[in-house]
This record gives C-alpha cells, sequence and structure tokens, in this order.
C-alpha cells in the first residue's frame, strides 16, 4: 500500500511542475509557434519535457512587484 502513495505522491508532484512549466511558456516572451511546441512536448512527455524545458525553454517574465 505504501508503495502506491509515493507513487501516487510522485505522480501529483509531477503534474503540479508540467502545470507550472506550461504556464511559465505561456507567461514567457516567446514566439507563439515556440510556445505551442513547448506546451505540447511537456504535455506529451511529462518527466522528459519538463527537464527539456527546464534546461533549454522559453523563461517567463513576470511584471511583479519587488
Amino acid at each position: 500500500m505504501q508503495f502506491n502513495l509515493f507513487n501516487g505522491l510522485l505522480g501529483l508532484i509531477l503534474f503540479a511542475l508540467d502545470v507550472w512549466a506550461i504556464a511559465s511558456v505561456i507567461n514567457s516572451n516567446a514566439e507563439r509557434g515556440s510556445k505551442i511546441i513547448w506546451v505540447i512536448v511537456i504535455a506529451i512527455l511529462p518527466f522528459v519535457g519538463l527537464i527539456a524545458w527546464w534546461l533549454m525553454g522559453p523563461k517567463a517574465n513576470y511584471q511583479g512587484r519587488v
């Protein structure tokens, strides 16, 4: 039972990180085509796409107060 709970927790964490990565791609200054490709890669290959985005993808531009 504990092994299934551990896998579920890892899956939930991966899902949350993927949602965060997709939101960051959408908020970036990259061109529309590039954004679409990154979102597809992250959605289809969650773990590999997340790592690829972290290493090579567009970064978000947040316009918040500092």
